[in-house]
Parts: C-alpha cells; structure tokens; sequence
C-alpha cells in the first residue's frame, strides 16, 4: 500500500512564529556570520538576549557546529572567520579615518548688494540624510533652504539668508557625531568689477 500523508489538523490554528532581529545588522542572529559586523552582533546579542547568544555563538555552539567538518574543513572555516573579522575591522577603521578627516564647510556667498545665502557642504560623510537636515534647518531659521548637486558630484544644503554662525551651533548641539574641530566657516564675496 502507499504510504499516506498525515494532513495538518484543519482546526487548528496557525501558530505565529517570533523572529529575533539583530540590532546590528538587522539579520536574524543565525546568519549574522554572513554580514560585516560579526564581532558588533555578538556583543549586542550578548547583552540583548544571552539565551539565543548561548544558543548560536557559545563554545558548546560552535564546537558541534564544527564537530561533523573534517580537520582541513575546520581549519579553512577559522581561517575564513579570521578574514572577516580583519576585514569588518579594516572597514571600520577606514569609515572612523574617513569621519576624521572629513571637512564640513560653512560657506556665506554674497547675491547681490545685502543678500546673502549660506552653502553647507560636506555632511553626508556623517552619514545624514540631506534632505532630513535641509529640512530642519528650514524649520530652524523659518527660511527656504534645499538640497543642490555640485559640479564635483557632491551634493550641498542651501538655507537662504546669512546663518552661518548659528548653523555652526545648530550642527553641533543637534548632530553629536560631528566635532567641532571638523567645521570650518568660509566667507564668498562677490568680486567687484573694476572701474576704469
């Protein structure tokens, strides 16, 4: 005789599943290995939820998760942990080293006789969203102020009206991230024409 599949219990009710996210990654923590950030994830989930870190990362974890490789497979998969852990830290410290010397200018530009618009470029290596800060600065001094592209390929905030003092201290008390030392404010004149 065949064999016959047992069908679920039609009166039951589906049973909803809860995933744990990463707050690093925003992978399930099973797979945090395949992300950038190994060594971040396993601290966050060490103090987020020691059960499901005990569970996935702890040595009795990882040694029967190795347990069924053969020797060269073991040694070529901690060779590849090795890898990326150097990576993930050779990316972090190039993004720290880019933050660090990373420039945001605050330029005055002159449009004609007593009009002034201020230029703020440079804020996207924080890693802000333009449009968000174009936004509230535009709340802050109840003025237009916009995103424009530049001929480089860089993209600055332009807030009507000459600000660039209180931008200075807005940038710093509303974004923590950026130090003081990496604001430099630059006053454009308009050249004047000669006489002759």
């Amino acid at each position: 005789m065949a064999d016959v599949e047992q069908q679920p219990d039609a009166s039951a009710e589906p049973q909803a599943r809860h995933v744990t996210y990463c707050g690093v990654c925003t992978l399930p923590p099973e797979y945090c290995e395949y992300g950038g950030t190994v060594k971040k994830c396993q601290e966050w989930l060490e103090t987020n939820n020691k059960e499901l870190y005990d569970r996935v990362w702890s040595a009795e974890a990882l040694e029967a998760a190795t347990a069924s490789l053969s020797v060269e497979a073991q040694k070529r998969a901690a060779k590849d942990a090795q890898k990326k852990t150097a990576k993930a830290e050779a990316a972090e410290a190039k993004q720290a080293d880019k933050i660090a010397n990373s420039v945001i200018t605050i330029k005055r530009i002159e449009r004609n006789k007593k009009k002034f618009v201020t230029a703020v470029i440079g804020l996207e290596a924080f890693g802000l969203e333009l449009k968000k800060v174009a936004k509230d600065l535009g709340k802050k001094f109840a003025t237009g102020s916009s995103v424009t592209k530049l001929p480089s390929g860089g993209e600055e905030i332009v807030v009507q009206g000459d600000v660039s003092d209180e931008l200075e201290e807005f940038i710093l008390e509303k974004y923590k991230e950026i130090p003081a030392d990496n604001i430099e404010l630059v006053d454009d004149k308009k050249k004047k024409k000669a006489t002759t």
